[in-house]
């Protein structure tokens, strides 16, 4: 099994099936079309195996503010693996590929985790986000208290500041 790194632009539509089929099976059918919008447009990590896709995950550019400076974000979006091979490594492999692109390519990396995914963030050095979530609504910034505790990043930040998010449709992170 190898990791392929690929825009969206990149991938045919039989492959863009497979990924939505892969993340609405690991989300159990709770993939939103707003889900699925966040993490197209970016680079995305596949790996395949005999079976077909095993695993997946994408980083986009997002607009971050940050004590006062707008920073370009890669934000980790979709990141999945196949249930029949989850706990042998390839979620590490996905976000190892990605992370080189927010290392190599952005500010800073962001996300936000689900309770199940927190632990392998955790455990590749990103930080749990303990300050003020925000976002740039329509109407005005409007702070976003149920990601609180959700968000990870990873780059420098000053852990005293405050995240202000650029807005998309459906859920903001």
């Amino acid at each position: 099994m190898t990791l392929r790194l690929a825009h969206t632009a990149d991938l045919d539509a039989a492959e863009l099936r497979d990924v939505r089929a892969l993340l609405d099976a690991a989300f159990d059918g709770d993939l939103s079309d707003a889900d699925w919008e966040h993490g197209l447009g970016g680079l995305h990590a596949l790996v395949r195996d005999g079976a077909g896709l095993a695993a997946h995950g994408s980083v986009v550019m997002r607009r971050v503010r940050h004590r006062g400076r707008w920073l370009r974000a890669g934000y980790v979006e979709a990141v999945a693996v196949r249930a029949d091979v989850r706990r042998t490594g390839l979620g590490g492999r996905v976000m190892a590929g990605l992370e080189r692109v927010v290392d190599r390519a952005y500010d800073l990396g962001a996300l936000s985790a689900s309770d199940e995914g927190a632990a392998l963030y955790a455990a590749r050095g990103w930080r749990r986000w303990a300050g003020q979530v925000h976002a740039l609504s329509p109407d005005g910034i409007v702070r976003l208290h149920d990601e609180e505790g959700g968000v990870y990043v990873r780059g420098a930040l000053d852990p005293e500041g405050e995240l202000v998010f650029d807005w998309r449709d459906g859920d903001v992170l």
